[in-house]
């Protein structure tokens, strides 16, 4: 028996006045367009990437806005999972991952609840179902593909939580997941530079880019984790990286209706961020809130993913309609410049993220749309960052 998880379903829909219809409207988001630009160039992607252009098409499933490849491309995805104990998935993940091939990215990322696990009556065997339904409907296509998948673990994976005696309340799931994780079929071709904690917290290389993955499944990331984390960032290998990006399930920063408070944001969010700045840290990528928010604070960038699978939540000061989206990352290591380009994965729309909230404030402060420099900002909004 699926049992409903206590959430908003705001199922699908278009994001209203914004998302553009056909290709002649899309608008694919740049981090070098201007907030003042109303039109983009007739290809959007071409001010983030470096010549020659000819060796870099543009390329997406057929129907699709295609934009242009970078020097890298990732595609990220999130909160994946159905209602409690779901072993099947809703048909814009299915079709999502049907996808991903076609938009040829070097890597896949997930930031979190893959399966719909977390509550305490679920036995062994309805949660090895869950994951052996992953494997049918996601893991094992992506595996099909040869492209790496690298995941940070969610709530609804394998929660960190602990009781009051600092025992795991969902110790069988976070067994589970890591027996998985770690049965060598299930592989996810990463190249590990530390595995010692995978699936939970690790690291990996792809394309000249360095990943830190943290267990950010519950309000707080492990103190030894963030010792960790300073020890792997300032590693000779994370620091030679053209790049690097780190992945946690909890963000840093709120931005969903019904998750802005604490136990659904990291806690010490603020020297987490100096942590991350300190180490030239280009992004972090964080699911949960079930809401997709490009944004930027201090010297760090913010991709909050929003929830591909069910229970898409609303904007924190926004009218607008939730979306299930997909964002492909196109990367130019030169510049260190970022393109996105996000797909309402219900309507197949590109999201224009200029309808997006300009700033978001939380408990924990704000955060400001990532394409939006000090410049472009109002008087208000400066003294909201406290700029």
């Amino acid at each position: 028996m699926k049992i409903s998880r206590r959430q908003l379903l705001f199922m699908g829909g278009v994001v209203s006045g914004g998302v553009l219809t056909g290709v002649a409207k899309i608008l694919s988001d740049s981090t070098n367009l201007s907030s003042s630009t109303n039109l983009p160039p007739a290809n959007p992607t071409l001010t983030t990437i470096s010549p020659p252009i000819a060796t870099r098409l543009p390329t997406a499933p057929k129907g699709l806005f295609a934009p242009v490849k970078g020097d890298v491309r990732i595609l990220v995805i999130s909160d994946l999972n159905s209602a409690y104990g779901a072993t099947d998935y809703e048909s814009q993940v299915i079709r999502s991952v049907n996808m991903i091939p076609d938009w040829q990215p070097d890597l896949i990322l997930c930031s979190g609840d893959m399966v719909a696990g977390q509550y305490p009556s679920l036995t062994k065997t309805q949660i090895e179902a869950m994951w052996a339904g992953f494997d049918r409907y996601l893991a094992e296509p992506i595996r099909r593909t040869k492209i790496p998948y690298g995941f940070t673990l969610g709530n609804h994976d394998a929660s960190g939580a602990l009781s009051v005696g600092n025992k795991f309340l969902f110790g069988q799931e976070r067994n589970l997941a890591a027996a998985y994780w770690n049965n060598p079929k299930n592989d996810p071709g990463l190249k590990f530079v530390d595995k010692t904690g995978f699936p939970f917290y690790y690291s990996f290389e792809q394309n000249n880019i360095f990943f830190l993955v943290w267990d950010a499944s519950t309000g707080r990331v492990p103190k030894a984790q963030v010792t960790w984390a300073e020890k792997a960032l300032s590693s000779s290998v994370a620091q030679k990286a053209k790049m690097r990006i780190a992945i946690g399930h909890l963000p840093l920063y709120g931005v969903a209706v019904g998750r802005d408070e604490a136990g659904e944001i990291l806690a010490d969010n603020e020297q987490l961020r100096s942590l991350l700045e300190k180490h030239n840290v280009h992004t972090y990528i964080s699911g949960h809130h079930h809401t997709y928010y490009p944004a930027r604070k201090g010297k760090l960038e913010l991709l909050h993913t929003g929830a591909l699978g069910s229970g898409p939540r609303p904007w924190l000061n926004s009218s607008l309609r939730p979306i299930n989206p997909l964002t492909i990352i196109d990367i130019n290591l030169k510049s260190q410049a970022t393109t996105y380009t996000t797909y309402n994965m219900r309507t197949l729309e590109v999201v224009d993220q200029k309808i997006l909230p300009r700033t978001i404030t939380s408990v924990v402060g704000t955060i400001v749309r990532r394409d939006l420099k000090t410049s472009d900002l109002t008087p208000q909004e400066r003294s909201l960052l406290k700029l």
